[in-house]
């Protein structure tokens, strides 16, 4: 059982979401929040499986928070539960860690996979915003999250998987699989090519 961490201002949101994610076998709601400053002193006192987290809260920036507590909890999946579908959002909330970003008009099979999904280390986007990044990536433009661009520099420096999963605390299956999303992403054959491709990208250096 999936243990579930909420953060949303709305009350009903979180009051559905809650029935919801609760009937199914896959996950329990053990804790809800209605601001940030509430989330900030729940997790202190243990951490979820999957956070939801909302970006627009009373006391501040759900996708700034993200960063702040992934500093603080890097083993922590967060999954960005918004109605925000712009592309500079979307893209932000993954370099800052999130591993999810679901729409709150997603199907609610939708929702349950994407907890399922990220609580096995994988990111997981719903289908509007993975359509929405995919037709920036035709553009052009390359997006990676915090942690996949961990991973790459690791990469570059040299380090086996194995390696790289103590590094960011993960398993060596969800290190494989950020390795095969960046291969993916930079249009890479192998890892020279990778790396050669990032270096030209500026996505290191």
């Amino acid at each position: 059982m999936i243990k579930v961490q909420i953060t949303d201002d709305h009350r009903m949101v979180v009051e559905s979401l809650s029935k919801l994610i609760n009937e199914t076998a896959i996950a329990r709601v053990e804790r809800v929040y209605y601001n940030l400053a509430s989330c900030r002193e729940g997790l202190k006192e243990g951490l979820p499986g999957i956070l939801l987290l909302d970006i627009g809260l009373p006391d501040g920036d759900g996708v700034n928070f993200c960063a702040e507590v992934m500093k603080q909890y890097p083993s922590l999946k967060i999954i960005m539960l918004t109605s925000y579908k712009e592309f500079s959002i979307a893209k932000r909330a993954l370099h800052n860690g999130a591993l999810g970003y679901i729409l709150k008009n997603a199907e609610s099979e939708e929702m349950f996979m994407g907890i399922e999904t990220v609580n096995r280390g994988e990111l997981f986007l719903c289908d509007e915003i993975d359509i929405l990044l995919k037709e920036k990536a035709n553009d052009g433009v390359v997006w990676l999250s915090e942690r996949e661009s961990q991973v790459l520099k690791y990469v570059a420096d040299g380090y086996t998987t194995k390696e790289i999963a103590g590094f960011i605390f993960r398993e060596t299956d969800t290190v494989k699989s950020f390795r095969k999303n960046l291969l993916i992403k930079l249009n890479a054959r192998n890892v020279a090519e990778l790396i050669k491709k990032a270096y030209e990208m500026k996505l290191i250096w």
